[in-house]
């Protein structure tokens, strides 16, 4: 059973780590927090949170320390860096990642933690803003029943469900997993409610249709009315919902194993990445679909896009897409350095077309 005395660090309070801040604060946790740009952990400081300078800072005194990042990149430095928890945190903490990541990350974070006497798990979730807001999310995580029960109950302060699938890297395994399953779900959405709209159909009388029978789904019954509404707002980031993908894709490489619904996905909203579309929300892939008027006016730039085809048609290296080399960046608009592969490795060519239908000269 967890104290309320235990002393907890939260690290990464953007769109769903201050909800989640919030619901363990509301437990009666004590709670120091951390994030990169201080304004978006006003609210919570406000709320009688303790503000950390640093992520060292942050968890030196703490008993459990949560956090919450962006990309497997953010997660190694946090961890694994000089200064990060791996370093600074005292003997017996748990630490406890709620970032999607690589599971082969998740093991070594774990692996290293051992070896300092300190107790490290992954443990992503689902749900989106809208359940961390609530406090209903998923957690998914990489380690026993046994070894969540020290902090079984802060998990509790946020979740509805809680799965436990026995092993370091395996809670991101099973995330990817649902992230895939999403993937199929957002394309099946975009390609409804377009089919629907050309159709001259009230496209919500279909979508409410739609989700009476069995081509429900999450991405029909939350994202759709946003989508339909024009309303792009992040609830999930395109840039984040792409990472996970990717991460997706790589592992299914490495077991020789085709995903060809998330490997649509992935081209569809590495497009969208690439004309500006990186920071809206998920329901934005409808966007690829509309006429070129209506994404500009959502604020894309096709030629974004045009000018990455045609940068690389002129490269002779044999790197598709600008995949990286002395300096190119990927296509996903980051530069990764020499040794990565954008798409899981997946690479779409110079003659690729849209799957959404539309051929967008390059």
């Amino acid at each position: 059973m967890a104290s309320k005395n235990l002393k907890i660090a939260f690290i990464g309070t953007g769109i769903m780590g201050a909800p989640i801040a919030g619901h363990i604060m509301d437990a009666g946790y004590g709670l120091t927090v951390y994030n990169r740009t201080k304004a978006k952990a006003a609210d919570l400081i406000e709320r009688g949170a303790t503000w950390a300078p640093s992520v060292a800072d942050a968890a030196k005194d703490a008993d459990v320390v949560f956090t919450m990042l962006g990309f497997p990149t953010d997660v190694e430095e946090v961890y694994l860096a000089g200064e990060g928890l791996l370093a600074t945190a005292k003997e017996g903490v748990h630490l406890i990642d709620l970032t999607t990541s690589a599971p082969e990350l998740a093991r070594d974070i774990a692996g290293a933690a051992e070896v300092c006497g300190k107790h490290a798990f992954d443990c992503p979730v689902t749900g989106g803003e809208s359940g961390a807001i609530a406090g209903t999310l998923t957690a998914i995580i990489g380690a026993t029943e046994r070894d969540i029960e020290p902090v079984r109950e802060v998990l509790e302060t946020f979740t509805s469900k809680i799965c436990c699938f026995g092993g370091a890297g395996k809670g991101q395994a099973a995330k990817l997993s649902n992230q895939v399953a999403l993937a199929g779900a957002m394309v099946g959405m975009a390609d409804a409610l377009s089919f629907a709209q050309q159709n001259d159909l009230d496209v919500e009388q279909v979508r409410e249709m739609i989700c009476s029978g069995t081509g429900n789904s999450g991405a029909m019954q939350q994202l759709a009315p946003k989508a339909i509404d024009g309303d792009y707002k992040p609830g999930f980031l395109v840039e984040h919902f792409l990472k996970d993908l990717g991460l997706a894709l790589k592992v299914a490489e490495e077991k020789e194993l085709a995903l060809p619904g998330a490997d649509t996905a992935f081209t569809l909203y590495d497009m969208l990445d690439a004309i500006g579309g990186g920071r809206m929300g998920t329901q934005a892939i409808t966007l690829l679909y509309q006429e070129e008027a209506d994404a500009v006016a959502a604020g894309l730039d096709w030629s974004l896009y045009t000018a990455q085809h045609e940068h690389d048609e002129e490269c002779d290296c044999g790197h598709d897409h600008g995949h990286g080399h002395d300096g190119h960046e990927c296509a996903c608009g980051r530069d990764h350095g020499e040794d990565h592969e954008c798409c899981g490795g997946h690479g779409h060519g110079e003659d690729h077309e849209c799957h959404c239908g539309h051929h967008h000269e390059g």
